[in-house]
């Protein structure tokens, strides 16, 4: 068995080795613990992704449970739901000055990860890896299985 015989294990580790050393990151420049999921939300943040139902959807995660990470969030004073511009029954983040600075040192966190990495195993597998992974997979690929029979009933 080799390592792509279960990609989904060393593509898992590389996510949590990124994600340990944001929070590392953020904690020494004294933003206290984040969690994995508010660290996912900000991504979403950065990548343009505003509503917490797409968040949610993005995630794979109820959209109970977004709304309580966002709602951390707000507590923690990193952002603030405002009224959706294009849709004024739905609500969108948006960041604080507070989280603008967050944001900043986690942009920082994950440039001095990417050039670390690029130390430990090539500059040129971190480009290989940034563009396999931009690739457009498509959607998630859905097996055709048959539907198993039904059993068999007993006569009585």
């Amino acid at each position: 068995m080799n390592s792509t015989d279960y990609l989904i294990v060393p593509l898992l580790q590389a996510f949590c080795w990124f994600d340990d050393g944001l929070q590392a990151h953020l904690q020494a420049k004294g933003w206290g613990q984040v969690t994995r999921p508010q660290s996912m939300v900000m991504v979403n943040f950065v990548t343009g992704v505003l509503r917490p139902s797409d968040i949610a959807r993005n995630l794979g995660i109820s959209r109970q449970a977004i709304h309580s990470t966002i709602a951390q969030m707000v507590d923690m004073g990193m952002l603030e739901l405002k009224d959706d511009p294009a849709d004024g029954r739905s609500k969108v983040i948006a960041i604080t000055p507070k989280g603008v600075a967050m944001r900043a040192d986690a942009n920082e966190a994950v440039q001095a990860l990417t050039a670390e990495l690029g130390r430990r195993i090539g500059k040129a597998h971190v480009a290989n890896l940034a563009a396999a992974l931009s690739c457009d997979w498509g959607a998630p690929h859905k097996p055709t299985v048959k539907p198993p029979s039904s059993p068999r009933k007993r006569k009585a």
